[in-house]
């Protein structure tokens, strides 16, 4: 099948609101464990169907209540081969719960059908590896054949687009594209930082979205920046650059402790909900074409309000 060159851009309202931190939420304010961080397999049964449903309500009817349109995403962001490897699945029931994590959330969005303008469901891709350490890099055809499967499954399942999220280096960046290039299907990449601003690899995060570009043809709908405080990437914002308007979606850490302080932290750092917020508004200075608002690691529906609060009703 040949790459199809034709950007889709899917965000075609003016706002969008998306949830916060998945799995630190699923952990510490509902006792679920999740093996290898992996609350995909909450899918295969009731009460873990039970568990995500929960975790989504607040956030469905927070865009209920403010208005805004909502991007739903799947509970897939490890619902990759090496990490299903690891967990005991088949690269035939792989595809399964990619497919059935669709349909879990397409019956919460229908839920909701009636209160909120409108609802996108997308595919969640996380990374190969570890989302805070480039290592092992592929090559930008490996990425695409790795991750052709899961993006293949959200095809079948019928998403609006996919998301990959926490990504730390361009070449997997760029095949995730390709591959959902080959779908027709649109994609959003989503780059983390560290506190100063660049990429776990050490690129910086301008360089990072333009050789992405031009290494899939630009076809990637929109990017955006996860799992990083506001604090370590609005001061590189302030710079001049094309590729600041490809940057449409913001979903911050609450806390303002680097990756590595994270991943040693044995509680939750709910961070400064007010100042969150705060910045989220002077954020919308300096990205202008900033359309989709949610958090990461840390926060929850309450950081999520806080923000909406400050924005106010319908958003535009």
């Amino acid at each position: 099948m040949e790459m199809i060159n034709r950007r889709k851009d899917i965000l075609t309202e003016a706002f969008y609101l998306t949830d916060g931190g998945l799995e630190t939420s699923l952990i510490f304010h509902q006792g679920v464990e999740l093996n290898h961080f992996a609350a995909f397999e909450l899918v295969n049964n009731i009460e873990g169907q039970q568990a995500l449903e929960s975790y989504y309500q607040p956030y469905l009817e927070l865009a209920g209540r403010y208005q805004y349109d909502f991007i739903l995403e799947t509970p897939t962001w490890r619902a990759n081969p090496d990490w299903a490897y690891r967990l005991g699945y088949s690269t035939g029931e792989l595809v399964a719960v990619n497919k059935n994590a669709v349909q879990l959330v397409r019956t919460f969005a229908k839920r909701y059908g009636t209160e909120i303008p409108q609802i996108l469901i997308s595919g969640n891709i996380g990374p190969r590896g570890d989302g805070y350490r480039a290592e092992d890099m592929m090559t930008v055809e490996e990425a695409e054949s790795y991750h052709h499967d899961q993006i293949m499954s959200f095809a079948l399942a019928d998403v609006d687009l996919v998301t990959a999220l926490t990504l730390n280096y361009v070449s997997e960046a760029a095949g995730i594209v390709k591959a959902a290039a080959r779908f027709n299907i649109p994609v959003a990449i989503s780059f983390t930082v560290e506190t100063n601003g660049k990429l776990p690899c050490g690129e910086s995060l301008g360089r990072a979205i333009e050789k992405t570009d031009s290494l899939s043809s630009g076809y990637a709908s929109h990017y955006m920046i996860n799992c990083a405080h506001l604090d370590h990437f609005s001061g590189i914002l302030g710079t001049d650059g094309d590729w600041k308007s490809r940057i449409r979606g913001v979903r911050a850490n609450a806390s303002t402790k680097s990756h590595a302080e994270l991943d040693e932290a044995e509680t939750l750092d709910a961070g400064d909900k007010c100042h969150l917020a705060t910045n989220y508004v002077a954020l919308r200075q300096l990205l202008p074409d900033l359309k989709v608002v949610g958090g990461c690691c840390g926060t929850d529906h309450s950081h999520v309000e806080e923000i909406c609060q400050r924005f106010g009703n319908r958003v535009l």
